[in-house]
């Protein structure tokens, strides 16, 4: 499942250190060094001349590696093309402003099936997915939705967070810092697939995202930001004073 889940980065990483090392070699041969600064330094224009021209056609080992630079080079390239088609076509079914959200139950950290059809007509929802239990950002995050629980109660929404860990994690995250709103268990990340919640670092961090939606189940704003965790909290608040 995380092979799965981290195609791309796993891919980029096995693909970039040959990529690096003949890259690393190449370099040297170019501007004349053995040092390993120059893999560092900002030159690039003797570099390019060398790898799509033949700056030293009697230099048998320049040759040889420039033919495998640009062999790992192009096929990076295509790589990371295939990556942002591939990407862009996830995006299209991503949930979005105008959506509405999908039909799903999962279980709340006491265990017990949640609906989210049960609540469709009759509340404003705030529902976000966040990386993981007790991690810095999501505590920070969860205890300021916590803070405002009684605002938010005011303007007739309820507050839903959903990742991917288990049950019980839930029950400890929200039993440590007495948390008074539902966190659903989305083992599998069924329901962040459903959503098409971005990931980031090539897949390698779920991603941060708040939807907003009214009663009709029609989402009306999402705020994506890994870094900003507070601020899910400050935006989601502003929307929904905007609709009495």
């Amino acid at each position: 499942m995380f092979i799965l889940e981290n195609i791309w980065l796993i891919l980029f990483i096995v693909w970039g250190l040959p990529l690096t090392f003949y890259r690393s070699k190449f370099r040297k041969i170019v501007y004349q060094t053995d040092s390993w600064t120059i893999n560092i330094k900002p030159y690039f224009g003797k570099e390019l001349k060398a790898l799509f021209g033949n700056l030293y056609p009697e230099n048998r080992n320049y040759l040889k590696l420039r033919n495998f630079y640009r062999f790992y080079l192009i096929v990076y390239v295509l790589l990371f093309t295939a990556y942002l088609t591939l990407h862009k076509d996830k995006q299209m079914n991503e949930i979005k402003v105008g959506s509405n959200i999908p039909a799903f139950t999962l279980p709340d950290q006491n265990g017990n099936p949640f609906n989210i059809s049960s609540l469709l007509g009759k509340k404003n929802l705030v529902i976000y997915f966040y990386p993981k239990d007790d991690s810095p950002g999501c505590t920070a995050q969860a205890c300021s939705f916590r803070d405002q629980f009684e605002v938010f109660s005011e303007a007739d929404a309820v507050i839903i967070g959903i990742s991917g860990q288990s049950v019980k994690s839930h029950k400890e995250f929200a039993e440590k810092h007495r948390l008074s709103f539902t966190l659903l268990s989305d083992e599998g990340n069924k329901i962040r697939k459903l959503f098409g919640v971005p990931t980031n670092l090539l897949g390698l961090l779920p991603g941060r995202v708040t939807y907003v939606t009214n009663k009709d189940g029609r989402v009306i704003y999402t705020f994506n930001s890994q870094l900003q965790t507070e601020k899910h909290v400050d935006e989601a608040l502003k929307i929904l004073k905007g609709l009495k």
